[in-house]
């Protein structure tokens, strides 16, 4: 096989901390919020995953590529991180139903990313120093440039970028007869979370992030789905007040990642951005109503507050117990329900698909 030159690249974080390695991808310069996902696989569905818009990710494991791209494995349409930090990078794969290599796929999708670099430092130095921004160029050098460009990028809290990932347009999916009908609103949703509704019998319809419940309404739904998604779910009262009317129509609602942080701040509570937040697939979560545990796929960077829930009429169900943080809520008097992880979890453990059950079952 024929060796891929190695071209210089740099990591520049926010607070002027310098990385250099090798370029992967796209020459050229991209910036975001840097982040870690401590997964030891499914990469293709990390990188399509629309929660990570707008992110710089760091790969925890060492050694990424080895297996290709398929394209059976993403979770959109295309890639959503804004650029890749790792530290062995696979130019040749060994996986028969994979179509080409993670290199070839950086460079048609025009992601910009950095290899060789001691991700195990940098990390340790982000959950030190908390998330910050960062910028990779493979085509700028200089870095007191670099340094400079860094502290122009806005600000990951107070951002909206859940419109920039939703559907622009509404589509259904299921038999024309088949069950319930959800609606869903999109506000940077998973593949895994439409295949997981319909693996059920339902019928979906899928809605932009900024739909008003009235358009929803329109079709006759039987209940809500929240998706997950980017950005800071303070941003977005257009989705905020869609739910706080399904709420008073009491149609059943279920919430995953930002669709929890959206009805937690429909409900009357506030949300707050996380020093590191929580992602990859092995976060301990206790599902407090019936005192068993799960593990489970997390990515999010925002998190309700555990302040004003009485006032709310909001009940805790569940809890991250790694820093006791609220993973699960639901609405007294509603059927509405939360969590701030994703049960859908593709790639992760299948621990918590019993929430799909429970939602199908608020449905009659």
């Amino acid at each position: 096989m024929a060796q891929i030159a190695k071209l210089p690249s740099i990591l520049v974080l926010e607070d002027g901390t310098v990385f250099h390695g090798t370029s992967i991808g796209k020459i050229g310069t991209t910036t975001g919020e840097i982040c870690f996902n401590t997964g030891q696989t499914g990469y293709q569905e990390i990188f399509t995953d629309p929660s990570y818009f707008g992110q710089i990710l760091i790969a925890t494991v060492d050694h990424i590529g080895n297996y290709g791209i398929a394209d059976e494995d993403t979770e959109s349409d295309s890639i959503k991180i804004s650029g890749l930090v790792c530290k062995n990078f696979a130019h040749f794969y060994s996986r028969s139903k994979a179509k080409y290599s993670i290199h070839d796929y950086f460079t048609e999708q025009n992601l910009v990313g950095i290899a060789d670099v001691d991700t195990r430092q940098l990390v340790r130095y982000i959950r030190q120093k908390g998330a910050m921004n960062a910028i990779i160029s493979s085509e700028e050098l200089d870095e007191e440039v670099l340094k400079k460009r860094v502290r122009e990028i806005p600000s990951m809290k107070g951002l909206e970028l859940s419109s920039q990932v939703s559907t622009t347009n509404a589509y259904e999916l299921g038999m024309e007869n088949e069950g319930k009908k959800v609606a869903v609103l999109d506000l940077g949703l998973k593949q895994n979370i439409l295949r997981c509704l319909t693996d059920r019998g339902l019928k979906l319809k899928v809605f932009p992030g900024k739909t008003s419940y009235a358009e929803m309404a329109a079709w006759n739904p039987d209940g809500i789905m929240l998706t997950n998604g980017p950005g800071d779910p303070s941003s977005m009262p257009y989705a905020v007040e869609t739910v706080k009317e399904v709420l008073a129509k009491n149609l059943p609602v279920f919430g995953i990642c930002m669709g929890h942080q959206i009805l937690g701040r429909a409900a009357g509570l506030e949300t707050f951005k996380m020093f590191n937040g929580h992602r990859g697939l092995n976060h301990p979560v206790q599902n407090l109503l019936t005192g068993r545990s799960e593990i489970t796929s997390q990515n999010h960077g925002f998190a309700i507050k555990d302040e004003g829930l009485e006032e709310a009429g909001v009940e805790i169900t569940h809890v991250h117990l790694n820093d006791q943080t609220i993973a699960g809520i639901r609405v007294k008097g509603k059927k509405a329900f939360s969590v701030q992880y994703h049960p859908e979890s593709n790639p992760g453990p299948h621990d918590s698909r019993y929430l799909f059950d429970d939602f199908v079952k608020s449905l009659d």
